[in-house]
């Protein structure tokens, strides 16, 4: 099948037929760096990643570009209230973004250009878009001259009329017409500003992205990416100045647009003039990055989302059931290969089993559907959705089979494991397209939760929880984010469990009760083994 994307620009999918067989050029519009980003940006981002991930699976050779908007009226203005300049302010929140996006398992960008990197460069096209008609000086400014492109428009689907007529507009006599676009700004006193030859001045920000894409990834783009809010005027305008000054058409062949978060529903977008946001770092502070990524992935990505903690736990457990699915799998690897029972154990095909989806043969045909009803979706315009439903019944196959050998309604025999090997390995792989880890980890604010309740514990019952120990345990960091501090919890979570363990071995089952509900209302989940315990995050 082939891969089908919906073009934002024909308002259709299309088969996906990249410029240069093979190859794949993307760029994808990046952070405006006067403020945290918050999950609304995390949601573009994340979609972004999984196309690019999906794409690399596919066998593709993905370039992936985004920018930093590092110059831009916000960026000025936050420098000048916080007594900084525009290069620290946009250092350090480049820095925490890295830091966030690495948290949520995105895949940095091949190149992550700069506005202020390609001022030559917009001076170019900026002059010669004046040479050929398609601009005009006035007063230090240049204005793009959108009645001089007949194809201004046509990502919108408006006209230049209804534009005008839906636009919040300044009112500018220098203006040939009032949808004109500056390119180019004459600098205001105090500002940062460059030499051009329409005197000191700085760049508009829809110049930067078609300054930085061209320059990374030549006239041609096969992706361009980044949110619905930025269809108008944002990437109407990059599709003008970036074709009235390369000469080539079209300028991205595949316009791919997400669609927006919402705090509540019916409210609008997430953005940070609102305030109505939730930063990337809480977030991260309180859910698992798999959890985010779930519930990003369970909508398609052209659909509005709405962030809840009712979907956020929906997505928690779903996150938990695949993690559970593929540690329990290789547990019971581990262990069955170490038995000298299953090394003598007879093929799968000699056993009986209590039903469909446990032997051997069964195990594999349920991989190999899952993977091939994961391409059909996410070959249908990239359907998240659908790609993860393929997942949760590979994870219910795998947990079949684990809990028929786990009884002992089956022996873990040679093609039972080789099976079950192969189905843990395609979850896995295929949770990776989706940028899954499928693998526990802890938050800060359960950090911080098991610290508080080993302490809470060490005052109570020091002759379970032995004070002196939890002291050589070193304190979690004070900006510790982002899924940090796994050696710091697994120590806690360790104290705790050992101390809970000697409750039981005294009979205090009170105790252990109340101390595993504790730790449940944390998202630890602990189980009791006949080797000791093992603990979880759900």
């Amino acid at each position: 099948m082939a891969l089908r994307v919906y073009n934002t620009l024909t308002r259709r999918k299309e088969v996906f037929e990249p410029l240069h067989p093979g190859e794949v050029r993307m760029y994808v519009c990046g952070p405006n760096l006067y403020g945290p980003t918050h999950v609304g940006h995390a949601m573009s981002y994340l979609v972004f990643d999984v196309i690019r991930r999906y794409l690399e699976y596919r066998g593709f050779r993905v370039s992936h570009v985004q920018n930093f908007t590092d110059i831009e009226d916000r960026i000025i203005e936050t420098a000048r209230e916080q007594g900084t300049t525009i290069e620290a302010l946009a250092a350090r929140y480049i820095e925490r973004f890295l830091r966030e996006m690495d948290a949520l398992g995105v895949r940095r960008a091949t190149v992550y250009p700069r506005a202020t990197e390609a001022i030559p460069t917009i001076i170019e096209i900026v002059q010669t878009l004046v040479a050929r008609g398609l601009a005009y000086a006035s007063d230090g400014d240049v204005f793009f001259r959108v009645s001089a492109f007949p194809a201004y428009g046509r990502l919108s689907g408006r006209s230049l009329d209804e534009m005008q007529a839906g636009a919040r507009i300044d009112v500018d006599p220098r203006k040939e017409h009032p949808m004109d676009f500056v390119l180019w700004k004459a600098a205001k006193p105090g500002e940062p500003a460059w030499d051009s030859p329409w005197g000191p001045g700085r760049p508009g920000w829809h110049i930067e992205c078609s300054a930085m894409s061209t320059a990374h990834l030549g006239p041609q783009l096969d992706i361009h990416g980044g949110g619905q809010d930025v269809i108008f005027p944002h990437h109407e305008n990059e599709i003008a100045q970036s074709e009235g000054y390369t000469g080539t058409s079209p300028f991205v062949r595949y316009w791919v647009h997400n669609g927006l978060l919402r705090l509540t529903e019916g409210e609008e977008k997430m953005t940070r003039h609102l305030g109505n946001i939730i930063t990337i770092r809480e977030a991260l502070d309180r859910y698992h990055p798999d959890t985010i990524r779930v519930f990003v992935l369970s909508s398609h990505y052209r659909s509005p989302t709405t962030w809840s903690e009712d979907a956020l736990a929906a997505a928690a457990r779903g996150a938990e059931r695949l993690r559970t699915a593929v540690e329990t799998a290789e547990e019971l690897l581990t262990a069955s290969a170490a038995s000298p029972a299953a090394a003598g154990a007879p093929p799968a095909s000699a056993q009986r089993g209590p039903g469909p989806g446990l032997g051997g043969e069964d195990l594999s045909d349920a991989a190999a559907s899952a993977r091939a009803t994961f391409e059909a979706a996410m070959d249908d315009d990239f359907n998240t959705p659908g790609a993860l439903a393929a997942l949760f019944e590979l994870a219910s196959a795998i947990n079949r089979a684990t809990d028929a050998i786990a009884r002992g309604r089956e022996a873990p025999g040679p093609e039972r494991r080789a099976a079950l090997r192969r189905s843990a390995a395609v979850l896995r792989e295929l949770g990776d397209v989706l940028g899954l880890r499928l693998a526990s980890s802890v938050t800060p604010v359960q950090v911080a939760g098991l610290h508080d309740l080993a302490r809470e514990l060490s005052r109570e019952r020091p002759d379970l929880f032995d004070p002196a120990r939890l002291e050589a345990i070193p304190a979690p960091a004070a900006d510790q984010a982002a899924g940090a501090g796994a050696a710091h919890a697994e120590a806690l979570i360790r104290y705790i469990a050992e101390g809970r363990m000697q409750a039981r071995r005294a009979r205090d089952w009170a105790t252990g009760d109340r101390i595993r509900a504790r730790l449940q209302g944390l998202g630890i989940l602990v189980e009791d083994t006949p080797t000791g315990f093992k603990w979880r995050v759900r």
